[in-house]
């Protein structure tokens, strides 16, 4: 099995979110439950951002022995230095240093020159070689850059001692089957390439950040950078859950692919990250939406009553959930209602069933859902309660 590493930088990009900000104290929290989750490495931030940023930066670098602590830095000295003050005391630190390398990002926001943005980058990978050997080099914006231009800086970062180099699709721009080819493209065409772990980091403007990342593992990557629920800028980045997930769930198809991650503490990372940020999970978020692993429809309950796989393709434990969600509701059946009734302790035969089934429709119709308290009350009311 190969290993693909997972990057986490829900405590950087997620917390860029409008309202997701976190304190210290907060990120300490999610830092240490990353840990437990299995995170290769996790950028705990961008320290010149702010002096609350090179605090948390600095606070997790101390706590966190098995994860490697990265933090983000412009490919400016300043940027550099303070990256590296702030993961001195890391037992494993990283420092991820990025350029835009865009026409439009060079010529628009930074008024730099292709030469100039290579010597800015050289030079920062230099420099943060002095604080740890474990140095990335991000070229922002790079599914809009010059292929050539990208070739030759990639050349030239490793050569200066990047030992990542990352494909951002900063603005969440590209599609699967470009990304997939641009990936194939730099293993072949950067000399050095060898030298280096290809990553990657899809932003989901377009709605296509999983399946990027996905297929850029196909060809050639081995690190992806991904955040807890997709958290992070504009329309969010690529969501570590499902991508761990497919990797897991579809083994016939990425079998020679795994990651450290415990899948089991997904769902306890993903109520974490949405109580600290304020940032809740739509219901029907896959893996980690309250509607992820529960059934309404009568056909479908029916069949995952019966058997699991009938309508599920992965089995809620491996998430950290106990079991499936047989929600009553007014497309439910009556079976669904027989082992719900069964899980509350109340013995209902048949004819109970179907006396209590007219009733159960008209609330559902009215409510959407029918409670575990509507159901008690219902057969306590009708002296139907027997309590197993």
């Amino acid at each position: 099995m190969e290993q693909i590493k997972i990057f986490d930088t829900t405590l950087r990009d997620g917390e860029q979110s409008p309202g997701a900000s976190m304190n210290t104290e907060e990120k300490i929290r999610v830092a240490k439950q990353l840990e437990i989750l299995g995170v290769d490495i996790m950028e705990a931030g961008f320290p010149l951002a702010s002096e609350d940023d090179f605090n948390a930066v600095s606070e997790i670098s101390k706590i966190i022995k098995n994860s490697t602590i990265a933090a983000l830095a412009r490919a400016l000295p300043k940027d550099v230095e303070r990256a590296g003050e702030a993961i001195k005391d890391a037992k494993k630190g990283r420092i991820h240093t990025f350029i835009g390398t865009s026409n439009v990002q060079m010529e628009k926001q930074f008024n730099i020159t292709k030469e100039k943005a290579i010597q800015l980058s050289v030079d920062a990978v230099k420099l943060a070689k002095t604080y740890t050997p474990d140095v990335e080099f991000s070229a922002m914006d790079a599914t809009r850059t010059d292929i050539d231009f990208l070739y030759n800086i990639l050349e030239k970062t490793i050569a200066a001692g990047a030992t990542t180099v990352n494909i951002p699709d900063t603005v969440g721009y590209t599609l699967p089957e470009e990304f997939g080819k641009m990936i194939k493209g730099i293993k072949k065409n950067v000399p050095n390439i060898d030298q280096a772990i290809i990553s990657v980091h899809c932003h989901n403007d377009l709605g296509l950040a999983v399946a990027n990342s996905l297929e850029s593992i196909k060809n050639g990557a081995r690190q992806v950078e991904c955040t807890i629920n997709g958290l992070g800028e504009r329309a969010g980045n690529a969501a570590l859950e499902e991508i761990v997930m497919s990797l897991k769930t579809r083994r016939d198809h990425y079998g020679e692919f795994e990651t450290n991650i415990n899948t089991t503490k997904i769902i306890r990372t993903s109520r974490l990250v949405s109580k600290l940020t304020g940032m809740r999970v739509q219901r029907n978020k896959a893996i980690v939406g309250k509607n992820a692993f529960a059934h309404e429809s009568g056909i479908h309950q029916d069949g995952v009553i019966k058997h699991r796989a009938t309508y599920e393709i992965m089995n809620p434990k491996d998430v950290g959930l106990e079991e499936s969600d047989i929600v009553l509701g007014k497309h439910s059946g009556r079976n669904a209602i027989k082992q719900k009734l069964a899980k509350l302790g109340i013995k209902a035969d048949d004819e109970a069933v179907n006396k209590f089934f007219p009733v159960f429709k008209r609330i559902a119709d009215e409510q959407k859902e029918v409670s575990d308290k509507e159901v008690l009350n219902y057969f306590k009311k009708h002296k139907m309660l027997d309590l197993e």
